[in-house]
């Protein structure tokens, strides 16, 4: 097996999705803000951006189903800089509603009318006949061909799941294929540009972060999503049916977050049949996204180890099991098709010795969460105090859990009384400040805080609370709310805790 991963540089950073940027057009984009953020975590003595997954989201808005797992998110081009570039006019952007409410996504309203400014750019483009394009071609033939026809017949079928499909094109049948690809050769086109427009953008903003001495972590799911062109094109290496449908399907045990578990509904991976094929998808899938980040951090990561498989027909996450799933085999993959680009094991979960010997084994860091230590007992893994090793990544609550404020909020006197012993501090109102200087000054190479918790909001501002639908993934920042940040004491934290990684020059004062 290749040596262990390299550990990550001492640190901080700030988990941001690129959505929840500030900007003018209903959702964050790829434009001015982005960079504008960059120079905030440069400003704040940073080193991380860390962004949720930067795919094309599907039902429920989340970025953890997706697509695809190669494509970059449409939402995310900027519409601003298709100005500059002559491809849109000022007026056709406005023309459109893009949601009333500052710091609120509403999907609804970018569904449907994102996709009616792109086209028009799309119409004035003369990408194709550049040596740019041709390359970006040449450098996404694996998933690009595959993506773009699966995005185009779903506009055909209505956005319908390729489950609900006509047979023939459903079975991804060759002469049904063919037909396709002749009939909705423009929409092909339309959906290629997209994705090139996509990627120009990104790897523009990741060279101007890099630039500033700024890693970007990106995290991926473990899994993918069943309405997905990775699902539809390769089904032979998901537990399906001959019908295509779902045999068995991921999720996790009851835990903290629900008493009956969470019941993702991805399909399992038929691990035989990829390692039957040299794990050729896998090591396609790695490549792509180390182009996209300097960190990757994947998402489930024990479930490499054991994963928890629920029959499709079981309403709940309650009549899984636990399996075995590639381990090593995996790994071995992963570290080999990463280049340069680290990896972070999201472990969080059922901690069991194979799962710990197999992080051990790799070198890649691990999590901890602050709030997962908060109610006690004195002796939790999760507690600042008792970490045991520099190679883990350290978060106060991570886009799943509660806001720090929301969290206090929510504790009862016993709770809050606990927390208050521990820290060391006589009143509630003391502890945010007490917890964040808990995260820098811990020994953990690499610390992460949430914007929300730079702000210190409630869980008004809550990125996701897992097993629900309907009202996640929408929060916003706004600009004006830069302003409520001190950046020289969050400077002088990295300053004093040792986190300032290649920032040496002291931002000037205001």
């Amino acid at each position: 097996m290749k040596k262990k991963s390299k550990q990550l540089n001492r640190g901080a950073g700030i988990l941001m999705p690129v959505s929840s940027l500030p900007g003018n057009y209903g959702i964050g984009t790829l434009g001015r803000h982005a960079y504008e953020f960059v120079d905030f975590v440069k400003k704040n003595g940073f080193s991380y951006w860390q962004v949720l997954p930067v795919g094309p989201t599907s039902f429920g808005d989340s970025p953890y189903q997706s697509f695809s797992a190669f494509a970059g998110n449409p939402y995310f081009i900027d519409l601003d800089t298709l100005v500059q570039e002559g491809l849109l006019t000022n007026e056709e952007i406005e023309i459109y509603e893009w949601g009333e409410v500052e710091n609120d996504i509403d999907y609804a309203v970018i569904y449907h009318n994102r996709f009616k400014v792109l086209r028009k750019a799309f119409e004035r483009s003369t990408h194709k006949d550049t040596k740019k394009y041709q390359t970006f071609l040449l450098n996404t033939k694996y998933w690009l061909e595959d993506y773009s026809l699966y995005m185009s017949i779903k506009g055909t079928f209505e956005n319908k799941s390729w489950q609900e499909w006509e047979e023939g094109i459903r079975f991804h049948r060759p002469e049904k294929v063919k037909e396709y690809e002749e009939k909705l050769a423009d929409e092909i086109e339309f959906w290629k540009f997209c994705q090139f427009k996509f990627r120009e953008q990104w790897m523009k903003l990741k060279t101007y972060a890099n630039e500033q001495g700024i890693k970007i972590i990106g995290d991926i799911p473990l899994y993918v999503a069943m309405d997905s062109s990775d699902v539809w094109v390769h089904s032979e290496y998901f537990q399906l049916d001959i019908n295509r449908e779902e045999v068995n399907i991921a999720g996790v045990p009851p835990d903290i977050f629900s008493a009956t578990g969470q019941r993702w509904g991805n399909p399992i991976y038929d691990w035989e049949a990829i390692e039957k094929n040299d794990f050729s998808w896998w090591k396609e899938r790695m490549k792509a996204n180390a182009e996209f980040y300097d960190i990757i951090r994947i998402d489930h990561f024990i479930g490499i180890v054991n994963y928890w498989s629920i029959p499709a027909e079981c309403p709940t996450a309650i009549g899984g099991e636990w399996k075995k799933g590639p381990g090593e085999k995996l790994t071995k993959v992963i570290s080999e098709s990463i280049g340069d680009s680290g990896i972070i094991a999201e472990d969080l979960g059922v901690l069991t010795k194979p799962v710990i010997d197999l992080i051990q084994k790799t070198g890649f860091p691990g999590m901890k969460i602050i709030q997962f230590g908060l109610d006690g007992p004195e002796d939790s893994p999760y507690l600042p105090s008792n970490y045991s090793s520099n190679n883990i990544i350290a978060y106060i609550g991570t886009h799943d859990n509660e806001t720090l404020i929301g969290y206090l909020n929510g504790r009862t006197k016993k709770q809050k009384k606990f927390i208050r012993d521990y820290y060391g501090v006589k009143k509630t109102k003391e502890l945010p400040d007490s917890i964040i200087r808990s995260l820098f000054s811990c020994i953990a190479n690499v610390v992460i805080i949430q914007m929300q918790d730079l702000l210190k909001l409630d869980n008004l501002a809550r990125t996701n609370f897992p097993s629900t639908v309907g009202c996640n993934w929408r929060w916003r920042m706004t600009d004006s709310q830069y302003e409520q940040i001190d950046t020289t004491y969050y400077w002088n934290l990295c300053k004093i805790y040792d986190r300032l990684g290649c920032h040496k020059e002291k931002p000037k004062k205001k």
